[in-house]
């Protein structure tokens, strides 16, 4: 099929909105918005107010709905986002911490570089392939200093590589190892089974990457699913009758590791005082089980 679609003025975009059924109660503001924004990056904010047109045509808005509504619920998944970033930053900080200590300590500077430690050649080859692109492409003074005064190994020593590696990549060194004991070491100050550190990583890496190109996160159905924790037992108990798909349990995981990694911190205090401050964003569109007040992980 033949795409065929023409462009649209913002103008024209806001008449639109209106013939569909939006309230638009000022034109000045939302074509500011549609101009800084943009049509198609907020469309993704007005899909939960549309229902089917009755000339079945194009998809019309539910009676009441504002442009307002829908900015409403924009600058709520921007801090969300926001928010989310926070938390993971300081997750990944403390695993790539993990990671390069044990590496270091139990089989050396460059141990992290040997494919016996591994249980795919080819997995191994292609992040030692990837990490050498991402090393070589670094400015950072250290990465410049080992280029100039190092010729052999030709990449850096593990405490190095875990600074410039992407955190995809570091995802794939430690699901890759060959030993669950190298990986329950790394997975063990987060009292947490390997099998979940693997998953989790992987997951947040790719929640990450949305919030990273600020995509939509709120009620992002996720294709990369992280596996819900045995132990300890308050996460499973968390985590009942949430969606999996969706962000619920992820904020749950963020709460319990920084609640290590950063005692004290009032990142959950934030979190629920965002959600309480936004009705229009239901909680159930992010997975979240209908008791999830009462529950005492949400408790502040």
């Amino acid at each position: 099929m033949k795409f065929e679609k023409p462009a649209v003025s913002v103008q024209d975009q806001i008449e639109l909105l209106k013939r569909r059924g939006m309230i638009v109660g000022d034109d000045a503001q939302a074509q500011h918005y549609l101009n800084f924004i943009s049509y198609y990056r907020l469309r993704a904010y007005w899909l939960p107010f549309e229902v089917p047109a009755a000339n079945n045509g194009d998809h019309a808005f539910r009676d009441g709905t504002t442009f307002e509504d829908v900015l409403t619920l924009y600058i709520f998944d921007r801090a969300l986002r926001l928010l989310v970033l926070d938390a993971i930053e300081r997750v990944e900080v403390a695993l790539r911490a993990q990671w390069a200590h044990h590496m270091a300590m139990t089989y050396g500077p460059h141990g992290y570089l040997e494919q016996g430690h591994y249980a795919h050649i080819g997995r191994h080859a292609s992040a030692v392939a990837e990490l050498n692109k991402e090393f070589t492409r670094s400015r950072d003074t250290f990465a410049t200093h080992y280029r100039d005064k190092y010729t052999s190994p030709k990449l850096p020593p593990v405490w190095m590589a875990a600074e410039v590696m992407s955190f995809g990549l570091l995802s794939k060194f430690y699901s890759d190892l060959k030993l669950r004991s190298d990986r329950n070491a790394i997975a063990a100050p987060f009292a947490l089974d390997e099998k979940v550190v693997t998953s989790f990583a992987h997951h947040i890496s790719h929640v990450r990457n949305i919030c990273a190109h600020h995509g939509r996160l709120w009620n992002k159905r996720f294709t990369v699913k992280m596996t819900v924790p045995r132990y300890p037992a308050k996460l499973p108990v968390a985590m009942r009758d949430a969606d999996p798909r969706y962000l619920h349990n992820t904020l749950v995981t963020l709460d319990y590791l920084l609640a290590l990694i950063a005692p004290g911190n009032e990142w959950k205090q934030r979190l629920v005082a965002l959600i309480d401050g936004c009705p229009l964003a239901d909680p159930a569109s992010m997975g979240f089980p209908t008791d999830w007040r009462v529950r005492s992980v949400w408790k502040v």
